[in-house]
C-alpha cells in the first residue's frame, strides 16, 4: 500500500485528479478468470458481488481522499500566488535569512517551537508561502504570506479528519532558509546544462514522513529531461537523464 502512495504522489503534480483516479483503479483491478467469465456469459449470468473486498473497498477511498487533497491544496497555492518582478530573492541568503527571522519573531508564537505543514513555496520575486501548525491547537492549520518584507496575518486552512497532521509537520529548526539560496544555485546552475531549460523562478520544500523533499524534482531541455533530487541542506544528491 506504502508503495502504492508513493508512485501516485511521484506524478501527482503533472497529472489530473481524474487521471491519478485511474490509476488507483488499474492498479487494484482484478483481473477476470476467463474460464468463470466465459461461462457466466454463456449463462446469461450478471455478475452482482463487487470486484473488490471491504478492506482494499477501504484503502482506495483513503488513497483516493489523499491524492485529491493534495491536488486540491496544490492547486490553490499556485491559483494564489501571481509572480511579480524577479528580485534575485531566491539566491540572496541575507534577505531568506530575514524572513526566517521575522518568521521566528510572530507573537503568538513567541516561546513555542514552530513546525511546518505539508509544504513552503519560495519565489523569486521575494514571496513566500507556508502553512504552520496552530499555536494552541495541533489539529488546526494556518497559512501565511511572506511579501513586502513582513508576513502577513494567519489565514485558517479548512482541514478534514482524514488528514494525517502529524506525518506533514517538520520543525522550523529543520528549514534552513538559507538552504534555498544554495538550492537556487544548484538549480540554475543545472539548468544552465540542459538545452532548451527554463530559469527556475520558484523552489517548494514538501513534507511527507516528517521529512524534506525539494522540488522541482526534474528539469525539462528541449532534447533531455532530468532527475534532480537534493539533500536537507539544498547540495546536490542525485542528477541524472530519465
Amino acid at each position: 500500500m506504502k508503495k502504492i502512495i508513493i508512485i501516485l504522489i511521484g506524478g501527482i503534480l503533472f497529472s489530473s485528479c481524474e487521471e491519478v483516479s485511474k490509476s488507483i483503479k488499474d492498479t487494484f483491478e482484478p483481473q477476470p478468470d476467463p474460464v468463470v467469465q466465459q461461462k457466466t456469459e454463456e449463462a446469461g449470468e450478471v455478475p452482482t458481488q463487487s470486484p473488490y473486498d471491504a478492506a482494499v473497498e477501504q484503502q482506495m477511498q483513503e488513497v483516493q481522499h489523499l491524492v485529491t487533497t493534495i491536488v486540491e491544496k496544490h492547486t490553490k497555492t499556485r491559483v494564489q500566488h501571481t509572480e511579480g518582478k524577479n528580485t534575485d530573492f531566491l539566491t540572496n541568503e541575507e534577505k531568506l535569512k530575514k524572513a526566517e527571522e521575522a518568521l521566528r519573531e510572530l507573537p503568538q508564537y513567541a516561546g513555542k517551537e514552530i513546525y511546518i505543514y505539508s509544504s513552503i513555496h519560495f519565489y523569486d520575486d521575494g514571496s513566500i508561502n507556508v502553512k504552520l501548525q496552530h499555536p494552541t491547537n495541533p489539529g488546526y492549520i494556518d497559512s501565511y504570506e511572506y511579501k513586502n518584507g513582513s508576513w502577513t496575518e494567519p489565514k485558517p486552512e479548512q482541514m478534514s479528519v482524514k488528514d494525517k497532521i502529524q506525518s506533514r509537520l517538520v520543525p522550523l529548526e529543520k528549514v534552513n532558509f538559507t538552504y534555498v539560496a544554495a538550492a537556487a544555485r544548484l538549480y540554475k546552475e543545472k539548468t544552465e546544462e540542459v538545452e532548451g531549460a527554463r530559469p527556475i523562478t520558484s523552489i517548494y520544500i514538501s513534507i511527507w514522513n516528517n521529512n524534506l523533499r525539494w522540488f522541482p524534482a526534474s528539469i525539462s531541455g528541449s532534447r533531455e529531461r532530468y532527475s534532480i533530487e537534493l539533500n536537507q541542506n539544498g547540495t546536490l544528491k542525485k542528477f541524472e537523464r530519465e
